[in-house]
């Protein structure tokens, strides 16, 4: 068990339990061998060591930005469950009543989806949908990881969103002149935050968007 905590030793400033540890650990399991059947995550990534700091860490390092108040927040293309699996991990240890809604267009990616969150509990919800075509939608934090250029997300979030806290964003080494690029068009107010996994990347955290 130390070890396994030992891995993890980038998320010691996050107060993360024992039992999240474990629990990531039967996530990455069930990503290797369902990766053997469709590309959850690339081939090079799926080693242990290499999973648990590109996909795990990368994503449980948002749980600072969660509003932990909110009764729903929505992974927008979740994917193989990065960030939303993780997050719905975390919060489950944490003991909030907070359901992540989880969008995936992926037949086969949403069934793993469900079959992670019964085997661990978790409080999330599958829609196996394009999020593009969802209207109106109420929420708390919105996150998106490896989803779609900003620009296309802002405007997702400024069209097809009635209320939300905030939108959480991964970005990566060419984030500054990307977000600089983005704030010709878009009036955001937002705070920024270096990367635990890497020091060309940082995190967005948006809470106002106002196309300009």
């Amino acid at each position: 068990m130390e070890d396994i905590i030992k891995s993890y030793s980038l998320l010691e400033g996050l107060n993360v339990s024992r039992e999240t540890y474990l629990d990531f650990e039967i996530l990455i399991s069930m990503i290797q061998e369902k990766n053997q059947e469709i590309n959850i995550v690339s081939k090079e990534t799926a080693k242990n060591t290499v999973i648990r700091e590109r996909h795990i860490i990368d994503s449980a390092q948002i749980i600072d930005f969660i509003d932990l108040n909110s009764s729903t927040s929505i992974d927008l293309g979740t994917g193989g469950g990065m960030p939303g699996i993780v997050m719905a991990i975390m919060i489950k240890n944490l003991k909030k009543d907070l359901k992540i809604n989880l969008y995936e267009k992926s037949h086969r990616k949403s069934f793993f989806l469900r079959e992670v969150s019964r085997k661990l509990k978790l409080q999330t919800e599958v829609f196996e949908q394009n999020i593009f075509e969802s209207k109106e939608i109420e929420t708390g934090t919105i996150m998106a990881r490896a989803f779609k250029p900003i620009p296309v997300i802002l405007d997702l979030v400024h069209r097809n969103f009635k209320s939300y806290k905030n939108l959480i964003l991964f970005m990566g080494k060419n984030g500054k002149k990307i977000l600089e690029d983005t704030l010709k068009d878009w009036d955001l107010e937002y705070t920024e935050k270096k990367s635990l996994t890497n020091e060309e990347s940082f995190l967005l955290n948006i809470k106002n968007i106002k196309k300009k």
